[in-house]
């Protein structure tokens, strides 16, 4: 189970910390990824919902492990894995094609509340960019959120809401410098780690 640390009054907002900590990841991610050509044919975008359900699977069931849900307690409501799952089964694949595809062994290790909260972040944080990035393959390849899409339109109009609260998980839990520090590196080595899985896949 994760263990509590001791708490205390942030300078800063955590989130504003663990956004800039992670800045240049996230930039250096969005360069290698190239968005526009994995969205540009079915077959590019299956292959990215792929490898995230690769990286998404393993690193829920850790998070599931460590008792994650008593930081925040819709943690079931924020999974994404059945969505993945959903969108290449619209996709055309196969419940068993899907089941074999290859999970990611090397995912960071995140041995208190901070460090998972701090990894969790780069996965929330992905769903903001869902808002900007379903429009784009609706308009390319024909895909819904009702039909292979669902993953980038999770959560749908509660987007926003969702991110407010789990912004004030971080804040909440997040108060003091040791805290915040743990966080924001999990929080870059979660970006390192998908950023390395992604780009293995495909290059």
């Amino acid at each position: 189970m994760l263990e509590e640390g001791d708490r205390g009054q942030p300078s800063l907002g955590a989130v504003a910390e663990l956004r800039a900590a992670t800045a240049e990841c996230h930039r250096r991610l969005e360069r290698r990824l190239d968005i526009k050509a994995r969205f540009s044919t079915r077959d590019h975008y299956r292959s990215h919902l792929e490898g995230m359900l690769g990286f998404q699977d393993p690193f829920e069931q850790q998070l599931s492990r460590q008792g994650f849900g008593k930081v925040i307690p819709d943690f079931q409501q924020r999974c994404k894995s059945a969505l993945l799952v959903a969108d290449l089964q619209a996709l055309g694949g196969s419940p068993e094609a899907i089941a074999s595809l290859p999970r990611c062994l090397r995912l960071p290790s995140f041995r208190c509340e901070a460090a998972a909260l701090g990894g969790f972040y780069v996965l929330e944080g992905a769903t903001l960019g869902g808002r900007v990035l379903l429009p784009l393959v609706q308009r390319q390849l024909g895909v819904t959120a009702g039909s292979g899409g669902s993953y980038l339109g999770s959560y749908g109009e509660q987007v926003s809401s969702m991110w407010r609260r789990f912004s004030d998980a971080v804040e909440a839990w997040c108060t003091d410098s040791s805290r915040r520090r743990v966080a924001a590196a999990a929080a870059v080595g979660t970006f390192n780690a998908l950023e390395q899985w992604l780009c293995e896949l495909t290059e």
